[in-house]
């Protein structure tokens, strides 16, 4: 019998929950990153032989661009209906774009190839937002280790990929596919499958239950419905143990970069948290896209990819196989230390590749303490980052920080083909080196007191 009270939502079992998501998170990490890196193996190679290599640069940036352009609206997405459609999409958009590349090595369209690496992108983004996806129920002591596990399980997939990028090449070629055509292909497969796997199974979704307790008091009884526009009703993806307060119109509005970015300028943490990340991405894609043209330079057609696949190997294990170290010393010794910590590691790796020379294991030292640097802005960067604003508007401030590290990148991408072209590869190094000062003297200037930093 009606009597006009909602009936109370049962607290959901956080601690479940977030063992679940992790576990798929994971798994879903590992095909993901097998799908996106097979495609960067190779990228800078195909673009090189279908339009130059001058323009090699921008090619491969054109899937920073598209993850970056694509966070806008899959962030969007997430901050209105939650976390596993925004994946999705992401992952969906990739594969449409490894399919496009596909086409464009057989018709060696230039313009199809732009269009297939943007939309590729959209691997890259999924890749990236899981991460805050593994921190939205993470209790506060353990939000870097839990981030960077997710960070960590694109080492399996990742590390192994551009040595699988011959294998795929040579199973594609049976079909009549060009060289360098396969591995695009094989990418295409892996984000659909990645796709698949999230649709099916993040559910509960972690961003509405981490909003739904949000919205509760101390005791878990919900508080009572807002205005007109929101609601108390389960939707159709979550069970009654795990349904949301949904204020719709309140997460429509902050569902924007204007919005996020009104956030961001009154937090010095969050500030730092996005310019770790770009500034460290834009070090590690102007040295790393040209990398596989540089190893070109003395080796043969015959032996290029294998030689590329062991070094961007290496180059990703360092990004990712060691980002449990930097998750725990995040938790451990502080956001800020940390960062420091990678901005040191990108500034050696610099001085390492740029005077490496013809010797490809000092260029493998080089790129993988690249990636270490990387792995260490970017940990300590986004746990600082999503900690420092409120979960209602957390999901347009994590979209404003890739669009933010997109477009560094792909900047840093696309110059860096005409760098190489007209300095060469040392002078590429050297100004990545410099990009870097920037991020040092944010990182240590003195938080003022009384900002509001962190949320309570």
């Amino acid at each position: 019998m009606a009597t006009g009270l909602a009936a109370p939502l049962v607290t959901p079992d956080v601690a479940r929950i977030q063992r679940r998501t992790l576990r798929l998170l994971f798994v879903t990490q590992i095909i993901g990153g097998i799908g996106v890196t097979i495609g960067v193996a190779v990228g800078a190679l195909l673009a090189s032989d279908i339009a130059g290599t001058a323009v090699a640069g921008l090619v491969s940036s054109a899937a920073v661009v598209g993850g970056a352009l694509l966070a806008v609206p899959v962030t969007r997405i997430m901050t209105v209906h939650g976390r596993r459609p925004g994946l999705v999409v992401a992952y969906l958009t990739g594969a449409a774009g490894g399919a496009l590349v596909v086409l464009a090595a057989v018709t060696r369209w230039v313009p199809l190839l732009f269009l297939g690496m943007l939309l590729f992108g959209g691997g890259s983004a999924a890749n990236l937002q899981a991460r805050y996806t593994a921190v939205d129920l993470a209790a506060p002591a353990r939000r870097g280790r839990q981030l960077s596990l997710i960070v960590w399980a694109t080492t399996i997939g990742a590390v192994a990929a551009p040595n699988f990028a011959s294998l795929a090449d040579r199973t594609i070629s049976g079909w009549g596919l060009p060289t360098l055509a396969g591995p695009f292909a094989f990418s295409a497969v892996a984000l659909v499958l990645a796709a698949g796997a999230i649709m099916a199974l993040l559910r509960p979704d972690p961003l509405l239950t981490a909003r739904r307790l949000a919205s509760t008091g101390p005791a878990g009884i919900p508080v009572p419905a807002g205005p007109a526009g929101t609601s108390a009703t389960p939707g159709p993806a979550d069970t009654p143990a795990t349904a949301v307060v949904a204020p719709v119109s309140t997460a429509r509005r902050v569902a924007g970069m204007r919005a996020a970015w009104s956030v961001v300028r009154t937090r010095p943490d969050a500030r730092l948290g996005i310019v770790a990340v770009a500034v460290g991405h834009l070090v590690m894609v102007a040295v790393m896209v040209m990398t596989p043209v540089r190893l070109h330079e003395w080796h043969d057609d015959a032996d290029v990819l294998r030689v590329v696949g062991l070094v961007l190997s290496l180059h990703i294990a360092g990004m990712y196989a060691l980002a449990p170290v930097a998750g725990w010393l995040t938790d451990r010794v502080g956001r800020r230390a940390v960062i420091l910590g990678g901005v040191g590691l990108l500034l050696v790796a610099c001085a390492v590749a740029g005077t490496a020379g013809h010797r490809t294991a000092w260029l493998s030292v080089g790129l993988f303490l690249l990636g270490l640097g990387w792995s260490g802005t970017m940990v300590a960067g986004s746990t600082l980052l999503s900690e420092s604003v409120p979960v209602e508007i957390r999901p347009s401030v994590q979209g404003l920080s890739d669009l933010t590290m997109g477009l560094a990148g792909a900047a840093a991408g696309a110059a860096s083909g005409f760098v190489v072209e007209a300095a060469g590869y040392p002078v590429l190094t050297l100004l990545a080196a410099v990009a870097v000062v920037p991020l040092v003297t944010l990182a240590l200037r003195p938080v003022p007191v009384g900002a509001p930093d962190e949320e309570d």
